[in-house]
C-alpha cells in the first residue's frame, strides 16, 4: 500500500486546488511546498498587485472627484499603510487556503520535493509513495542576459518593486507586457515617472492589437518606446537602440525587469526521473497527463498558460481524471485554452478571451468584426464621462457566424470576461449571443452593442 493517493508538488494555484478536491473526495493526498501556501501568485504576484492598484485607483478617483461634485481637498497617500494593507490581504488569503486543506483533510508538507519515479517523491529527504503525482512547481522570472543587470541593487524583478519602501522618482520598466503594463500604471498614478522599454511593435502582445494600442493610448502619463532593443544597464541607466536604430539612454532610480516568465523545470527531479520536458515547460495531453505513468503536470510548469485560473482549470482537469477517468472521458474533461479569458488590471483595466483579429486571419479564417465605444453604456458614460477610453471588439468567423473572439477595455472588464468565455465554450454564433439579455445599465451591455454592430 502506497503512502498517499496522491502527492502534489507545489502549493500555487494550481497545486493547491487540485490537492482541496483531491481531499474532499477522500484521497489522501500530501501537498509538499517548501514557500508559503499560495505561490507567486498569492504572495509576490496577483493578489499584492491588485491590492497596490486599488489603492491607486481611489488616489486617483479622489483627486478627479470634483467633475462629479465631490470635493477633497489635501488629498494624500501613505505608501506605508498602503503597504500594510496590501500585506493585511495577502495574510488572509493564504491563512484561508491553509484553513482550507485543513478541513479537506490534506496533509501539508512545508519542504522541498523531488520526483524520483512515478509513484516515489522525496520531500525533506524522505521518500514517500503514492498512486498518483501531479507536478505544480510553477514558473519563475526570465532574466535575459543583459550586460549589467546582473547583482545590480537598481534592478528589481515585480517581486522586489512589489515591497520597495517608497515610491521611486522615476521608474524604467523593460517589457511591456502585462505585468510591467500592470506596474507602470500602478506607479505612475502615484506619481512616478515611467519609462517602459518593449521589444515588440505593440504593448501586451497577446491582446489585440487594435485594442493595445488603445489601451496605450489610454496611459499618457506613461512614456512607451516600442521596438527598442535594450543593450546594456549602467548603474541605474537604461541604454537602448530606439526603433530608428539610435542609442537612447533613460535613468531611473529603480529599473524593473518583467520580460516574463519560465516554467520552473529545474531543481525537483525532472530529468533523473525521465520526465518529458524541455525549456519551455512540462509535457502534458489534453487530460494534463505527462509521458510518465500517472504523473500529471498543471499550472505555469506546464508552458501551456501563465494565468492562475488557467491552472485551476488544469488541476480540475487532472483531478476529473484520477477520480474517474471514463466519467471524466464522457463528460469532455479537457484543457481548452482557447477558451480561457486574461486580464489586465491597469487603468483601464482591459480583458479578452479567444482569437484576436490577426491570430484568427492567420489561422485561415475569413472574419468579420465590430468595435463599439463603452459610451454606449449609459452606466460608463454616468461614471466615466464621454472623454473616458473603453471599447469591445468582438471576431467572429464569418462563414458560420460563431463567435471567436471578444476583447474588451475600459472598467469592469476582468469581472465581465467570463460571459464571454461562457460563449466561446458554447460555440455560440452572433445571433445566440444576440439573444442574450444583459441587465440594464451596465457595462456589460456593450458587448450586446457590438454583436449588433455586427453587418448581417
Amino acid at each position: 500500500m502506497t503512502d498517499y493517493d496522491v502527492i502534489v508538488i507545489g502549493g500555487g494555484p494550481g497545486g493547491y486546488l487540485a490537492a482541496e478536491r483531491l481531499g474532499q473526495a477522500g484521497r489522501r493526498t500530501l501537498l509538499a511546498e517548501e514557500g508559503r501556501l499560495g505561490g507567486v501568485c498569492l504572495n509576490l504576484g496577483c493578489i499584492p498587485t491588485k491590492s497596490l492598484l486599488y489603492s491607486a485607483k481611489l488616489y486617483r478617483q479622489a483627486l478627479g472627484s470634483a467633475e462629479h461634485g465631490v470635493t477633497a481637498s489635501q488629498v494624500t497617500f501613505d505608501w506605508q499603510r498602503v503597504q500594510a494593507w496590501k500585506a493585511a490581504t495577502v495574510e488572509r488569503l493564504v491563512a484561508g487556503v491553509t484553513r482550507s486543506e485543513r478541513r479537506a483533510g490534506v496533509t501539508v508538507a512545508q519542504a522541498h520535493a523531488n520526483l524520483v519515479s512515478p509513484g516515489v517523491v522525496e520531500v525533506d529527504g524522505a521518500r514517500r509513495t503514492a498512486q498518483h503525482i501531479i507536478i505544480a512547481t510553477g514558473s519563475t522570472p526570465v532574466v535575459p542576459p543583459i550586460p549589467g543587470a546582473s547583482h545590480n541593487p537598481a534592478v528589481l524583478d515585480s517581486s522586489g518593486l512589489l515591497a520597495i519602501d517608497h515610491v521611486p522618482d522615476k521608474l524604467v520598466v523593460i517589457g511591456g507586457g502585462v505585468i510591467g503594463v500592470e506596474l507602470a500604471a500602478l506607479f505612475a498614478a502615484f506619481g512616478s515617472a515611467v519609462e517602459v522599454i518593449e521589444a515588440q511593435p505593440e504593448i501586451v502582445p497577446l491582446m489585440d492589437a487594435d485594442m493595445a494600442a488603445r489601451l496605450r493610448q489610454a496611459l499618457p502619463q506613461v512614456g512607451f518606446n516600442l521596438n527598442a532593443t535594450v543593450q546594456a544597464i549602467e548603474g541605474n541607466v537604461v541604454v537602448y537602440r530606439d526603433a530608428a536604430g539610435v542609442s537612447q539612454r533613460c535613468q531611473g532610480e529603480a529599473i524593473l525587469m518583467a520580460v516574463g516568465r519560465r516554467p520552473l523545470v529545474d531543481g525537483w527531479g525532472a530529468a533523473a526521473a525521465g520526465l518529458e520536458h524541455s525549456r519551455r515547460g512540462v509535457a502534458v495531453g489534453w487530460d494534463m497527463r505527462t509521458n510518465l505513468p500517472n504523473v500529471w503536470a498543471v499550472g505555469d510548469v506546464t508552458g501551456r498558460s501563465a494565468l492562475a485560473h488557467a491552472a485551476y482549470r488544469m488541476a480540475e482537469v487532472a483531478v476529473a481524471h484520477i477520480l474517474d477517468p471514463a466519467a471524466a472521458r464522457a463528460r469532455g474533461q479537457r484543457l481548452r485554452l482557447e477558451t480561457i479569458p486574461w486580464a489586465v488590471y491597469s487603468t483601464p483595466e482591459a480583458a479578452g478571451v479567444g482569437l484576436t483579429e490577426a491570430a484568427a486571419r492567420e489561422a485561415g479564417l475569413e472574419v468579420a468584426t465590430a468595435t463599439v465605444p463603452l459610451t454606449l453604456s449609459g452606466r460608463f458614460l454616468a461614471e466615466n464621462g464621454p472623454q473616458a477610453p473603453g471599447a469591445a471588439k468582438i471576431v467572429l468567423e464569418r462563414a458560420s457566424r460563431v463567435v471567436r473572439g471578444l476583447h474588451l477595455l475600459g472598467p469592469y472588464a476582468p469581472e465581465t470576461i467570463w460571459g464571454a468565455a461562457a460563449a466561446l465554450e458554447a460555440e455560440l454564433t452572433v445571433d445566440d449571443l444576440r439573444q442574450v439579455v444583459f441587465p440594464h445599465p451596465t457595462v456589460a451591455e456593450a458587448i450586446r452593442e457590438a454583436a449588433w454592430a455586427v453587418p448581417d
